[in-house]
């Protein structure tokens, strides 16, 4: 028996086949080169298709019978898909901002209808709950039953894994940490993404920077020297690494900012695990005891006491493996 996970992003979507104990298969990675609306949701009905028509059942004993078997999709028991944005459980429908024409799109009506006569039930859900939810199956958190993601790329986001389940919200959207008010001065720069997200997420950090200089144009800074395209955040941690002093200012914000959050996610859920992921984690795991020193500033000191703070296991996989995870349904815990 096996079970398909399928995660799309912003740029690309990835699908795999699965066992029912975590091992991964047929795993595959397709561009969505500027696809948009219905391309996108066709995309994902042909990947899954596919990979019900030609996986083998990881735990046959018989490769040959196990592709016979998988042919007629006899064997795929669940389906789970990751998406960017926001999954409207009641409704089916999917708000994915980076993916034109996704603003309510009909995905689980859509994938429903391509599994057709296979009938292996269809779960959907968001990124950062299907983070959580790879964690805690595969990596960081594996075993845990209390345990946080936080995502931190281009924006950022938390997956919640509180007594067992994902905790999801009144309407789907529990989880975008981005909003916290981390500083008690409101600015208008912050109705578009959040405090958090202005200040600390990977986008942040390099408009932080560049705010930085224009504001101070007397300081110094190897930052200055770049003038063929945008800074990165990439090139924010490097020169903070090298000693410059406009990007040590920049990166110790994103470390209070992250120390801050932490400690109210730890106040607030008293998680076993913090797990740190995303893009910018990665190259930031290493300020991880520094966010650490911050949240014990700010934390609930027994619940501080009682959490650790890891970087991801599993990196850009997480999301699919999480999506996996998804497609058992019941048969892995209480989803």
């Amino acid at each position: 028996m096996a079970v398909i996970g399928v995660d799309l992003g912003g740029t690309k979507l990835a699908a795999a086949v699965f066992s029912r104990s975590g091992e991964m298969f047929a795993r595959k990675v397709t561009p969505l080169d500027g696809r948009s609306g219905r391309d996108v949701g066709a995309l994902i009905s042909e990947e899954i298709s596919a990979l019900m028509k030609g996986e083998k059942d990881p735990e046959a004993a018989d490769d040959s019978d196990a592709a016979g078997a998988a042919s007629s999709g006899g064997k795929v028991t669940g389906i789970g898909i990751s998406v960017p944005g926001i999954y409207r459980a009641a409704s089916g429908t999917v708000w994915a901002p980076n993916i034109p024409g996704w603003e309510d799109y009909p995905l689980l009506e859509e994938v429903t209808r391509t599994v057709g006569e296979a009938g292996a039930p269809v779960r959907i859900d968001s990124d950062r709950a299907c983070y959580i939810l790879g964690e805690t199956w595969m990596g960081a958190a594996k075993g845990c039953s209390n345990a946080i993601f936080l995502a931190v790329g281009t924006g950022i986001g938390a997956g919640v894994f509180c007594d067992g389940r994902v905790i999801r919200g009144h309407g789907d959207i529990a989880g975008a940490v981005g909003w916290m008010g981390l500083h008690p001065d409101f600015r208008e720069e912050y109705t578009s993404c959040g405090c958090f997200e202005y200040h600390a997420s990977g986008a942040g950090i390099a408009k932080s920077a560049r705010d930085l200089l224009d504001r101070e144009p007397g300081l110094q800074s190897v930052l200055r020297s770049i003038k063929d395209r945008e800074i990165s955040t990439q090139d924010v941690f490097e020169a903070s690494d090298e000693g410059d002093t406009a990007a040590g200012r920049i990166v110790d914000q994103a470390i209070r900012c992250w120390g801050m959050a932490a400690a109210n996610l730890v106040s607030t859920f008293n998680p076993e695990i913090i797990v740190f992921g995303g893009g910018v984690f990665g190259p930031a795991a290493k300020y991880l005891d520094d966010i650490a020193a911050e949240a014990r500033k700010w934390a609930q000191p027994i619940s501080m006491r009682q959490v650790r703070f890891q970087k991801s296991q599993l990196g850009g996989d997480a999301g699919l493996i999480g999506a996996g995870r998804l497609g058992l349904g019941e048969q892995c815990n209480d989803l």
